[in-house]
């Protein structure tokens, strides 16, 4: 049964197919509301299509999954009104020539339009402004997102933004809409440990404060309920499995169990080579997003 926010995510055998194979396959997850969740494995296994089905973004093709109570892929759509995306690229991207302010202004009007209710249309404008005004304040507090210690303020271009300031930004323009359940796609992707240390200590107080979050990664911290899209997780004798057959079976683990094979650098950053596999990665997965 649900909390007062976060949703319960629970799969069996969950699966999706494409024309060149499976994406991810026999996935199985049991998280409570509240639950950090980490998607982990090596860029190009199928993390961010798990990530994608699961928020109700992409069509699954085998086995169950129920999140918040709504079945999928039966009650994709109701699933969409209550979940948010961050950091995906390809779905969530931030315009580099916008300033945070921008981007922060937009956000607040496409809630407000397509988010709210039709009593909340009819009221005051300056009445609708202070509660947009709220909510983007509440959403930069939970995502740590000081605008003021940014190089030009709110006035900064987010071509100008670090790593983590974007990712800060990202989450924070998702929890805009106060969802009940976050995905984040590529939290680790060219952050040092003490950068990575960072954003799960942020995702960890978001998930702690009610919402279930869903974060992609190369590594997921031991507090996490541990999905896992790498290789080894167990042998599939037909050959097949998540990676677009790739032969690899994702595995769940909870927390404090398992390791991860990593796809990192040494200087604990990712690599090149990781960064083309995450985008053809979020190509496939947008078009199998597409096609559903």
């Amino acid at each position: 049964m649900d909390g007062p926010h976060g949703l319960v995510v629970t799969a069996r055998d969950f699966g999706l197919r494409g024309p060149r194979g499976w994406a991810f396959r026999d996935v199985r997850v049991d998280a409570e509301p509240g639950a950090l969740i980490g998607i982990e494995g090596p860029s190009g296994s199928g993390r961010t299509s798990l990530l994608l089905a699961l928020t109700g973004r992409m069509r699954p093709t085998d086995g169950t999954a129920t999140v918040g109570g709504l079945r999928l892929p039966r009650q994709m759509s109701a699933l969409r009104r209550i979940s948010a995306l961050a950091h995906v690229p390809g779905v969530t991207d931030l315009e580099p020539a916008l300033t945070v302010a921008e981007h922060l202004r937009e956000r607040a009007l496409l809630q407000r339009r397509f988010g709210g209710s039709v009593r909340g249309l009819l009221l005051p404008r300056a009445e609708r402004a202070a509660r947009a005004r709220l909510r983007t304040d509440a959403a930069l507090a939970a995502a740590d997102l000081d605008l003021e210690t940014l190089p030009k303020g709110p006035l900064t271009a987010v071509r100008d933004l670090g790593r983590t300031e974007a990712l800060r930004l990202s989450i924070a323009l998702a929890l805009i809409g106060r969802p009940r359940l976050l995905g984040v796609d590529d939290t680790d992707l060219k952050l040092s440990a003490a950068e990575r240390a960072a954003i799960w200590s942020l995702l960890a107080s978001i998930a702690a404060s009610g919402t279930t979050v869903v974060a992609v990664c190369s590594e997921a911290p031991e507090d996490a309920v541990t999905v896992s899209t790498g290789p080894g997780a167990t042998d599939e004798p037909d050959g097949t499995g998540a990676g677009a057959g790739t032969g690899e079976v994702p595995a769940v683990r909870g927390p404090d169990t398992g390791t991860d094979d990593g796809t990192a650098a040494d200087d604990g950053t990712t690599t090149d080579d990781d960064t083309d596999d995450a985008t053809k990665e979020a190509a496939d997965a947008l078009a199998e997003a597409g096609r559903a």
